[in-house]
């Protein structure tokens, strides 16, 4: 049975350009895209945004939810469908869950959650819960001993979309400062300085021990299987060659002007985070992803911790960066799709997936209003 939604008096932004028209949509496809209204019609928008489904690449969100405050375990489920709830409150359509394998300090319990949450995941997959799409993004700490043992029971997990390749090692990459590495981390897990000392220690042995042997691991593993790569914290153009000699698709979070151009030379996507250009900077630092922006050197953006930023900064690039909406809706949808690969979403446009987000712009805040999964609505 065919199913027909026509929206009309929408702003429709496109990859290359807004105007006020109408949208017709079958069987979960977009069918067509016309200027102008049209007497026929299920749905009118009375001038809000249509824009293309948000697609996020990176979110520690679910890890939250699972550990609402220090020391508190939450139920795996609820607490699933909470960061689903979210998630597509946020306008996104698409989200790569990002799992973190491995963690910095022995003590850490972070590990102990990587199972529930990808049962959880799953449970509610199958059983059609879930109104976002969600994949998989597995971030492997280089420097974990226990690394390559968790990635290959992992790896074959049938969302697995994409890998990065993290090193959080004090001195280098985020943590280039340590007096910032040191402000993070005991704020963090309230070290005292002769705890937060010896922290630092153990996390640089470890690095020398494990993190060149884990990296040829990962990269080896997911160039066989065909998985995009990221590399995380770029910070000089001898981590981006090294990045480029792997194969990897995506420079996440580069913690320098000179990294992000070097991987842009290197035809690597670049991808910010969203609460960076929200803040007007970033929390360890690092560069600002509106320098970025304003050198268009700003491929994607992802959401990191807060949902709702990836949205909100995408408006703000048109308002502090100077881009017009449909390049700053795209570093939100359709460059991030497809540095993911994944081909058939991110853009308002014949043929692709009708993942569709209303927005109330004014003067003062952006709003998602509705939101629908390959034309059925979720929100």
């Amino acid at each position: 049975m065919s199913t027909e939604l026509t929206i009309r008096n929408a702003r429709i932004v496109t990859r290359d350009e807004e105007f006020l028209g109408t949208l017709h949509l079958v069987n979960g496809r977009i069918a067509d895209i016309a200027r102008g209204t049209t007497a026929i019609v299920s749905e009118d928008w009375d001038g809000d945004y249509l824009l293309p489904g948000l697609v996020e690449l990176h979110t520690d969100n679910l890890e939250k939810h699972l550990t609402p405050r220090p020391g508190v375990v939450w139920p795996a489920l609820p607490a699933v469908l909470a960061h689903d709830a979210q998630i597509v409150a946020a306008g996104i359509t698409t989200v790569l869950d990002a799992i973190s394998i491995g963690d910095m300090g022995s003590g850490s319990a972070r590990t102990d959650k990587l199972r529930p949450m990808l049962d959880a995941l799953d449970h509610c997959e199958k059983r059609g819960l879930l109104r976002a799409r969600h994949l998989l993004h597995l971030r492997c700490e280089l420097s974990y001993a226990r690394l390559i043992e968790m990635f290959e029971g992992l790896v074959q997990q049938r969302a697995l979309q994409l890998v990065s390749l993290m090193d959080h090692t004090p001195g280098q990459r985020q943590f280039l400062d340590l007096a910032k590495h040191r402000e993070y981390y005991q704020g963090k897990h309230g070290l005292s300085n002769h705890e937060m000392d010896a922290f630092v220690v153990e996390q640089q042995t470890n690095h020398l021990r494990y993190s060149a042997t884990n990296r040829n691991a990962v990269v080896e593993v997911c160039r066989t299987r065909g998985i995009p790569l990221a590399s995380h914290d770029d910070a000089t153009p001898e981590h981006v060659a090294e990045a480029v000699a792997e194969g990897v698709v995506i420079s996440e979070f580069p913690t320098t002007l000179l990294a992000a151009r070097t991987a842009r030379q290197s035809s690597l996507g670049v991808v910010m985070g969203a609460p960076n250009v929200v803040r007007n900077g970033s929390h360890s630092g690092n560069v600002s992803a509106l320098d970025l922006a304003k050198e268009r050197l700003l491929d994607g953006l992802s959401s990191d911790y807060v949902p709702a930023s990836l949205l909100h900064a995408a408006f703000l690039l048109t308002e502090r960066a100077g881009w017009g909406l449909p390049d700053a809706v795209a570093v939100v949808s359709a460059n991030p799709a497809r540095l993911a690969g994944l081909t058939d979403r991110g853009e308002i446009a014949p043929g692709m997936r009708a993942d569709l987000i209303r927005v109330h712009a004014d003067s003062h805040v952006v709003s998602v209003t509705g939101s629908w999964l390959e034309g059925k609505r979720i929100l």
